[in-house]
């Protein structure tokens, strides 16, 4: 039996999230060590470690609902577009990170992280949730 990651707890609400959007199958929440405002990452609700072990058909319909996520994303977060990064290396649970950027460095993974304060993790994800339902 493996243990359930933290964006499992997260989706069961065991550890609270800035949530931004959610469906049957997948979960889009803030990055609580973002890089940059509007830093959101979206995983499926299946417990999948690796991205590409997902099945073609979770990761098409991930895809469409990442596609939707950025959109919002971009009319709430001055940006050129939002990037698109698949590490796999910090959580084993696949994820998508969608990071506002406006040049490549923004998607440099070293930089230091944005300190943001709850008020502004509020804002942003509430932001986003009334974009999307638009």
């Amino acid at each position: 039996m493996t243990m359930a990651s933290i964006f499992s707890k997260i989706i069961s609400g065991e550890i609270p999230s800035y949530k931004v959007a959610e469906s049957e199958a997948f979960y889009a929440f803030l990055d609580i060590n973002p890089m940059a405002k509007g830093h959101t990452l979206v995983v499926p609700k299946e417990e999948v470690d690796y991205y590409f072990d997902l099945s073609n058909d979770t990761l098409s319909k991930m895809s469409v609902f990442c596609k939707d996520v950025a959109k919002a994303i971009e009319k709430v977060v001055e940006c050129e577009r939002v990037g698109v990064a698949v590490l796999g290396l910090e959580v084993p649970h696949a994820h998508v990170h969608l990071i506002p950027i406006t040049t490549l460095e923004d998607l440099n993974f070293s930089r230091p992280k944005l300190k943001l304060s709850k008020s502004e993790f509020e804002t942003i994800a509430e932001n986003i949730q009334k974009e999307l339902l638009k």
